[in-house]
């Protein structure tokens, strides 16, 4: 319960953070902040509204995923219906993403509509036992409910992002200097408030669903080996297309390198997720 209500209240805070740009808007361009802080906080109920439903699908569009079946992707079937039986799940929708960047992510409303992606360089970089320890921590996302949480996340997050190149585009043409500096000052902070909250959001979820996966395939040091490999392979080739709001639902983040993203990193270290799992084998004795 303490779960719960920590994560509503970090989308109230996101909420509320977006309203604030409406507010401000309304008071130094409007003249009336009860118009601005309406307009936007309607937008983010009818975001929320957007995301609750589409959210899956808003994302799979974004980074062009494509639903696949078995006959398409039978190596990622196979992996993923032997993770489903092990943890007593239903069989999620499988989608491949289009691009040699090696990651996976897992979205959908709850287990029922969830839907597991892989890239292509992921299924290329990774062996089977690999593979299996990144799907198997994307299926305990689904278990957990994070996958609506992170999702909807993201979504508010775009929302907020953009709302922020708007103020900016504003500061750049204003005609009033204290307008200009006050649009410009939204635009620099805003995405930084909202990529800590999301931090706040994801980053024990990664350490649960790390535990949870590698319990599932009784193989913590093959999700271990998989994560190093994936933090060199995004290291060299981060996702160049999507948005860096979205960072948090991967199995690491795509978008390293890039400018002040690098500074408020959604996912826990790689060295601290692999010496956990590394305890773990150690705990239990699991090997692989």
């Amino acid at each position: 319960m303490n779960s719960s209500l920590r994560t509503l209240a970090l989308f109230a805070v996101l909420i509320l953070l977006f309203t604030g740009i409406g507010y401000l808007i309304g008071t130094f361009f409007l003249g009336d902040w009860i118009l601005g802080s309406l307009f936007f906080l309607a937008i983010a109920a009818l975001m929320n509204l957007i995301s609750y439903f589409f959210s899956a699908k808003i994302v799979l569009w974004s980074y062009r995923a494509k639903i696949v079946s078995e006959a398409e992707a039978p190596r990622l079937h196979k992996i993923v219906k032997k993770i489903c039986f092990k943890s007593d799940l239903p069989m999620p929708k499988i989608a491949v993403v289009p691009t040699q960047t090696p990651n996976a992510f897992a979205t959908g409303r709850n287990k029922n509509n969830a839907v597991v992606a892989a890239t292509e360089g992921i299924m290329t970089l990774l062996n089977d036992d690999e593979l299996e320890g990144v799907l198997a921590h994307e299926m305990a996302h689904v278990r957990n409910r994070d996958i609506l949480v992170m999702s909807v996340a993201a979504t508010i997050a775009g929302a907020i992002a953009f709302a922020s190149r708007m103020a900016l585009w504003g500061s750049l043409g204003s005609r009033r200097n204290e307008n200009g500096l006050i649009l410009l000052v939204i635009a620099i902070t805003a995405p930084l408030a909202a990529m800590l909250v999301q931090l706040a959001i994801s980053r024990n979820r990664e350490y649960k669903a790390d535990r949870e996966g590698a319990i599932m395939i009784q193989r913590p040091l093959a999700l271990a080996r998989a994560l190093e490999k994936l933090e060199e392979g995004n290291r060299r080739r981060p996702l160049q297309n999507g948005n860096p709001a979205s960072s948090s639902m991967f199995i690491v983040n795509p978008f390293r390198g890039q400018g002040l993203v690098s500074l408020f990193m959604t996912h826990p270290p790689v060295s601290s997720r692999v010496k956990r799992l590394r305890e773990l084998a150690d705990e239990t004795g699991f090997v692989g």
